[in-house]
């Protein structure tokens, strides 16, 4: 399962140059994009965190975070003057294990490449890297705002692949963080490791029967990680709600004490939040088919008519028919928009529908 780069064709066109600066925050080399960019009249600012794939590092994100900054400052330059309005500003780290901080290579590999702990090692770094956006979030404008009146109002998060799987964490974990989009990453870390775990052969899968009856708790996905994802995970995290766990936990009907619970736990984690899920349809990395019964599940909670349906979350699927394990310059486009649909949510500047599924 050998892994090319996702984002080796993303720029179809060079975005316009932006600027950046690199301060060093709780150990981590992170590079702001867009302070010099910033109105003079603006007091409030939004912050675009860009999380980028495995095996690659933050610098293929300096084109992401140029494209929406000057997207957004076009739009501002259309408006009168004495409409309120927020910079935007994007801030790119490594993953932990990756670029600046990597330690140990082998440690970023799956099984096919020779990883015996591939599972605990992904999850545990974009789990620890989730964590750091949450840990930059809280020391950022000490850094970059030591002295001017200028406060982060807005967190937004877009990540790729590896990144991807860690924004759906990053949306769950931390209240500060109100947007997120999505790029061919997973909610689902079991479902989509059980058939990488399948299609790896191990021992663990194919020495029981039915093939993979013991996988979760044995050596190559212990118990303590099967509990770690039953926390941070984000069908995880739901499925915990569930009084009993069964295939169709997503479809049957729910009791009363699952309705609270669930109702509950949609209102404390994505309460007002906005999401948007971007897939390939013909991805084999990490197939749309394990994401699938999770957001259609919430997508039909969050809707007018379902469980919090009151609470203003949205959450958008967009799955490219044809398309593999990568983000395409159309997917560059979905997210510069959803960015600024983010920032004008509730303006009455910009009015715009959710998307459709491109299934």
């Amino acid at each position: 399962m050998a892994a090319s780069d996702p984002m080796a064709n993303t720029y179809s066109v060079s975005p316009p140059t932006v600027s950046k600066k690199i301060f060093i925050i709780a150990g981590i080399l992170t590079t702001v994009y867009g302070l010099d960019e910033l109105n003079q009249s603006i007091k409030d600012v939004a912050c675009l965190w860009l999380l980028h794939p495995r095996l690659q590092t933050q610098a293929c994100m300096e084109p992401l975070a140029a494209a929406n900054i000057h997207e957004w400052n076009r739009r501002l330059q259309r408006r009168e003057k004495a409409k309120a309005s927020i910079g935007l500003i994007a801030v790119s780290l490594d993953h932990r294990n990756h670029g600046s901080r990597e330690v140990n290579n082998l440690a970023n590999e799956t099984w096919k490449s020779g990883n015996e702990r591939h599972a605990q090692d992904m999850f545990s770094i974009f789990h620890g890297t989730a964590v750091d956006v949450s840990l930059l979030i809280t020391h950022i404008s000490s850094y970059i705002f030591p002295t001017s009146k200028l406060v982060i109002t807005t967190n937004m998060v877009c990540g790729v692949s590896l990144g991807g799987h860690s924004a759906w964490q990053c949306i769950l974990n931390d209240a500060r963080i109100d947007t997120a989009i999505v790029v061919i990453g997973c909610p689902d870390y079991i479902s989509l490791m059980s058939d990488r775990a399948r299609l790896s052969k191990l021992d663990t899968w194919t020495s029981d029967t039915p093939p993979g009856s013991c996988f979760l708790g044995s050596k190559d996905f212990p118990q303590a990680l099967v509990d770690a994802v039953g926390k941070y995970d984000p069908a995880g995290r739901f499925m915990a709600q569930f009084e009993t766990r069964t295939n169709d936990n997503y479809t049957r009907a729910l009791s009363d004490r699952e309705k609270r619970k669930l109702i509950l736990a949609l209102n404390n984690l994505l309460r007002g939040k906005r999401i948007l899920n971007l897939a390939g349809g013909a991805d084999k990395m990490v197939p749309y088919k394990f994401t699938r019964p999770f957001i259609r599940w919430l997508k039909d909670a969050v809707a007018p008519s379902g469980l919090s349906g009151d609470g203003g979350t949205v959450v958008e699927d967009i799955v490219l028919d044809g398309i593999g394990h990568e983000m395409t310059p159309g997917m560059v486009k979905e997210v510069v928009q959803f960015v600024a649909e983010s920032l004008d949510k509730g303006s009455t500047i910009t009015k715009f529908l959710p998307r459709q599924s491109k299934i």
